[in-house]
């Protein structure tokens, strides 16, 4: 599929979940004054999740923060994914096996308009084109922060994502994302429907 279509190839996931905390991360400091990570010890702000959306072929990556995942908010994913390809014909959309992303609701949507969702085998998350991408993201937003509250994480975010779109070749953004995919491979991957070796 993505060999032959890959200009109508999406990817879809949820990153998170995002919590207000000091992150560690790699960061340029005095050798007398080390970078201190804070403690947290009252975390009243929740959590969110980034609900992502990936296009193969331009490589142009955007999303919204949520508080939560559901449904509905994966079915707003796909329309935002259908509208960057308007003209009706089929597209495909990579996402995991998660109940919210092949609810009732969200299978007829994609069917009257000519979405194909492809769902990933259970456990196997790591097929999904997105969690490259997640790497980055982790790195230049989370990485050596602390973030006063949500509204400020996720204009980082966007800011990330506005830079990221406009520069996705950059050297940083490539040896990010093969990290990421290293990390993935040394943590998950194993035969799909093979249990982990104890």
């Amino acid at each position: 599929m993505t060999s032959h279509y890959l200009m109508r190839c999406f990817a879809f996931d949820q990153f998170g979940p995002l919590s207000i905390r000091p992150c560690h991360g790699s960061t340029w400091s005095r050798e007398s004054r080390p970078m201190r990570l804070p403690s947290t010890y009252h975390r009243t702000h929740g959590v969110r999740y980034f609900h992502g959306c990936y296009s193969l072929g331009d490589d142009q990556l955007w999303g919204v923060n949520r508080r939560r995942k559901g449904g509905d908010h994966s079915l707003s994913a796909i329309k935002s994914i259908r509208a960057a390809r308007p003209d009706g014909a089929p597209i495909y959309v990579i996402m995991d096996n998660l109940s919210a992303n092949k609810t009732p609701a969200v299978r007829a949507w994609a069917a009257r308009h000519n979405v194909e969702l492809c769902l990933t085998p259970t456990s196997a998350s790591w097929a999904n084109p997105i969690e490259a991408q997640f790497g980055p993201l982790r790195t230049f937003t989370m990485g050596a922060s602390d973030h006063p509250n949500h509204p400020a994480l996720t204009r980082r975010l966007q800011a990330y994502l506005r830079w990221r779109n406009t520069h996705a070749r950059h050297p940083d953004v490539l040896a990010a994302q093969r990290r990421e995919r290293a990390r993935i491979r040394s943590e998950r991957h194993q035969p799909w429907g093979r249990p982990r070796a104890a």
